[in-house]
């Protein structure tokens, strides 16, 4: 269930409920569930102690913007891109039977200054959009853009877009290649998103969940989000700080060959996933908020012995949620739960029920204040009552809806782009912008 259908949180974060921290180094679950009694609750469970260091991890001289672009399209980077595109150039003409009046014969190879000027461009033109790439070079008074004519000419930026290539096509072994089905454009995603989690330790609060990036051509692993604004293309799965945005980790989807955590032959492939998001953050304390595609009660458990939160919504179809969940019909503001360890399942009537499971929360239920306009104009304020849980959770669970916010500013990715691995090329700069 989306946090959208929950209303926001005008609770600050400090009201979550975790005024105390857990010294034991392991809470062991009971054998099973006990059902929770609405009248004498218990305290919430303590969380983990929190170990990490938030903040940049990287040494700055300065902090303007392009200081802090190029700590992830650094030299190594850059001259890797410029490196493989005068390759795969050089093979393009030599494989070629090429008129003499083609554009192709006039190519000369670019060096690291000059992609650096090419992804200024295309940046630009995320912020200052036009429906053709050819108008940012029109001659015409209200098309033209005369910086850009300044930095690089129309058919330099052209064939240098048509060149553009992250990896040698000549070495690719799909037997022994980490991820195949993005064997076009990994190298430079993977050294991008390393650069992500070394360059910066997230606060102790993250969340997990899937971005669409539109894509309408023809590829195997385009995936179908009906809830998403895109609807079709290339699904990202991501790890985001839950007060910035900040893409901590990200995992695109490819199928059978998407690499995933070590012990992946044991869990489910939604615990794959978060665990593989989450592996270099695990035993530190920190706590995950996730919507009902990934919450169950097994993650729960591999995330508990390995010192981390988590709650979110939860199906109560899942395997190991106790089955007086699924029955019976409770009455709006009415709510059940059930204990077992440090795990806290519970179902709440609002205008429909809804299910939690947290290892941080109880069943309490407490006033918000809401804010609600009359139909004269004028407003009053009304107290509404939810639980403790769902007030968090939508606090918490929109890192991924912030990242995709802040993404939308200055939209390096173009709906024409026909090659997935621009396509995914364009979204990595964007989220590096």
């Amino acid at each position: 269930m989306d946090s959208e259908e929950y209303s926001e949180s005008d609770s600050s974060y400090e009201d979550i409920s975790d005024e105390s921290d857990s010294d034991e180094d392991t809470l062991d679950p009971a054998r099973n569930w006990c059902r929770i009694d609405q009248e004498n609750l218990a305290p919430p469970p303590p969380r983990f102690p929190f170990s990490g260091n938030p903040g940049l991890n990287t040494r700055m001289d300065g902090s303007s913007p392009i200081e802090f672009f190029c700590i992830f399209f650094d030299d190594d980077i850059v001259g890797y891109i410029a490196s493989e595109t005068n390759r795969y150039a050089e093979y393009f003409i030599e494989k070629n039977d090429l008129t003499p009046s083609s554009r192709v014969q006039k190519w000369k190879d670019v060096d690291s200054s000059e992609i650096r000027v090419f992804l200024g461009i295309i940046i630009l033109q995320g912020i200052v959009q036009k429906p053709l790439q050819k108008w940012y070079w029109s001659q015409r008074p209200l098309l033209s853009t005369p910086y850009l004519k300044q930095l690089m000419s129309e058919k330099r930026f052209s064939i240098i877009m048509k060149f553009l290539h992250f990896t040698n096509n000549e070495t690719i072994d799909l037997e022994t290649h980490p991820q195949p089905g993005l064997r076009k454009v990994y190298e430079v995603y993977d050294a991008i998103n390393r650069k992500f989690k070394s360059s910066y330790v997230p606060e102790r609060d993250v969340s997990v969940d899937e971005s669409l990036l539109l894509y309408k051509g023809r590829l195997g692993c385009k995936q179908y989000l009906p809830k998403k604004k895109a609807m079709f293309g290339i699904k990202f799965y991501q790890l985001c700080e839950f007060s910035s945005g900040y893409i901590w980790n990200s995992l695109i989807y490819t199928g059978k060959d998407m690499p995933l955590w070590n012990e992946s032959p044991k869990y489910k492939s939604t615990t794959n996933i978060v665990m593989t998001l989450l592996e270099d953050l695990i035993d530190k304390g920190y706590c995950v908020t996730l919507d009902n595609f990934y919450t169950s009660p097994e993650l729960a458990e591999l995330l508990l012995s390995h010192r981390t939160d988590v709650y979110g919504t939860l199906r109560p179809n899942r395997i190991g949620v106790p089955e007086e969940i699924t029955k019976g019909t409770l009455k709006k503001g009415e709510i059940i739960g059930f204990q077992k360890g440090k795990i806290c399942v519970m179902k709440y009537m609002d205008k429909k029920p809804i299910c939690i499971l947290s290892t941080v929360h109880n069943t309490v239920i407490v006033e918000q204040d809401k804010k609600r306009k009359k139909t004269h104009g004028k407003s009053e304020r009304i107290v509404s009552k939810k639980p403790q849980a769902i007030i968090d959770y939508n606090l918490t669970m929109g890192g991924v809806d912030k990242a995709d916010q802040c993404l939308s500013y200055y939209p390096t990715v173009r709906n024409q782009q026909k090659k997935y691995y621009l396509k995914i090329f364009r979204q990595i700069l964007n989220q590096s912008v």
